[in-house]
């Protein structure tokens, strides 16, 4: 028997869209199968009804060569087949023990036996190489332990057949070499496993054969050693994709931000921001590279006004902004695209055109004396749809939370960018976007420095950092580390610089 899981023939409708149609992928026993499309291509909906969480409207699915109705996830959890949600499904104040034998638990005489569990789940977590402590709670441990947790919750419940969703949109470059050698012992192990994701560096890197969907429909599958990066992505964006980033020399002029001697601490003995001074022109993009938690997003909100500062100051146009109201930043011209869509960039059950307009409600024309103009919040919103290519139901009805990731990413964007700011923060712009998005949205950051704004581009992703900036400054534990330019730099050095190794220094 050469596959365990075959989908034949899928369809699936919601209001107003096809996500589904008629696509047919086959996972063979043990191996690492891909599964790529554009952000809203359908891939998470394939992939919700595999395991039970929608029925198909047609078609028909077969588990170890038998057709099967997989009703809902514990009758996929019962045939072997478990799934790892791009957002994660755990309890933030449980410990990782009682997360993963959540629904599942053993007893003893009526009392809750953690022990055995404990025990099993150690078992376990040095078998596939995971290194989980099983006493950790949620809250303290990291992104990507917590996925290694959702990971650990299948192998606790016997999955043989394992479906990670965008496994790396949320993992820092050293998790993401980590996830890849998980990833090997689980094949090792005999497990098959297939990767939602439209990351093709880490398809070349991971995957044995690809099934690439575009729009709802399969366009093909491909052994991934035999493929180019060039002609994947071509597959799912059904063009030709430049993955250099064209762009003219910088031509910079005045200041538009300054920090002096900025200082924040989280509490009375940690300090998340260290004495960082920066400038930032117009005309210039502002990389800030390190690994996640050295003070990026303590920059970020200072500027924003999200978090206060607690010595050193911060200029904007030549004003002291550094006490000023968040509300009034945004009116002199500072926007922000934030790192977390989720928490800071949308009210996730307000439909798109309202989440379009948060910044911008209490303002003609989209209100006079109180009373909303319902015509030019919609005209607002679906400029923003069409310019931006936001994919969603029902348009600018849509509620936000029933976009795909990549979507949501892309209104935050627009709405952001349509704000037409002197200065751009950009968290992450592209966590999350497909190649074809990336390209956009990579032209729009520098159309918008060509036309005179400073932008600030936050990103874990070096070469998105070397790419689009200008000007690279590096921070490690909440210190400035130094500041390059982007054309006299590389990765290495780059890297070294994040380690805390400053430039000129032996290693």
């Amino acid at each position: 028997m050469e596959y365990v899981v075959e989908m034949l023939n899928i369809r699936k409708e919601f209001p107003g869209i096809v996500a589904n149609d008629d696509i047919t992928l086959r996972l063979k026993q043990g191996e690492v199968h891909a599964l790529l499309g554009e952000n809203g291509a359908g891939k998470s909906t394939l992939m919700a009804i595999l395991f039970g969480m929608y029925q198909p409207d047609r078609g028909s699915i077969k588990v170890k060569g038998k057709e099967t109705k997989v009703a809902s996830p514990n009758v996929a959890t019962k045939l072997g087949i478990g799934m790892v949600h791009q957002h994660f499904k755990l309890v933030s104040n449980f410990t990782v023990t009682e997360n993963i034998i959540l629904g599942s638990e053993s007893h003893n005489y009526y009392a809750l036996d953690t022990k055995t569990a404990s025990k099993r789940i150690e078992e376990l977590s040095a078998m596939y190489g995971l290194n989980v402590d099983p006493h950790a709670k949620i809250e303290d441990i990291s992104v990507g332990m917590q996925q290694r947790v959702e990971i650990l919750k299948m192998l606790y419940r016997q999955a043989d057949v394992l479906i990670l969703d965008e496994p790396t949109a949320v993992l820092t470059p050293q998790e993401i070499l980590d996830l890849g050698k998980i990833v090997k012992n689980l094949i090792a192990e005999g497990k098959s496993i297939i990767i939602i994701t439209h990351k093709l560096k880490e398809i070349k890197a991971m995957a044995d054969r690809c099934t690439v969907i575009r729009r709802g429909k399969t366009i093909g599958t491909v052994n991934v050693s035999e493929t180019s990066k060039e002609k994947m992505a071509e597959m799912m964006v059904g063009r030709e994709v430049n993955f250099k980033v064209s762009k003219k020399e910088s031509s910079p002029s005045d200041v538009v931000l300054k920090m002096n001697s900025v200082t924040v601490k989280h509490g009375k003995d940690v300090i998340g921001l260290d004495n960082v001074s920066l400038e930032l022109k117009k005309g210039e993009i502002l990389g800030i590279a390190g690994v996640d938690g050295n003070g990026q997003s303590e920059i970020v909100e200072s500027i924003t006004g999200l978090i206060n500062v607690d010595s050193g100051s911060i200029h904007y146009e030549g004003h002291d902004i550094t006490k000023m109201p968040v509300r009034t930043r945004i009116a002199k011209g500072i926007a922000h695209i934030p790192e977390d869509r989720h928490k800071r960039g949308l009210v996730l059950d307000y439909t798109i055109e309202e989440n379009m307009v948060l910044e911008l409600y209490h303002r003609q024309p989209f209100s006079k004396k109180g009373l909303l103009n319902f015509s030019a919040i919609r005209k607002h919103a679906d400029h923003i749809i069409k310019s931006f290519d936001v994919r969603s139901g029902q348009g600018a009805t849509s509620i936000a939370r029933s976009l795909s990731g990549g979507n949501q990413q892309k209104a935050v964007i627009g709405r952001e960018i349509e704000l037409d700011p002197t200065l751009l923060i950009a968290v992450q712009p592209t966590r999350g976007l497909d190649v074809g998005s990336i390209e956009y949205i990579h032209k729009r950051l520098i159309e918008q420095r060509d036309k005179g704004k400073a932008v600030l581009l936050v990103s874990l992703e070096l070469d998105e950092i070397l790419n689009v900036s200008d000007r690279i400054a590096i921070v490690n534990n909440g210190q400035l580390v130094g500041i390059v330019n982007a054309s006299e730099t590389n990765e290495n050095e780059i890297g070294l610089m994040m380690a805390g190794v400053k430039k000129g220094e032996d290693e």
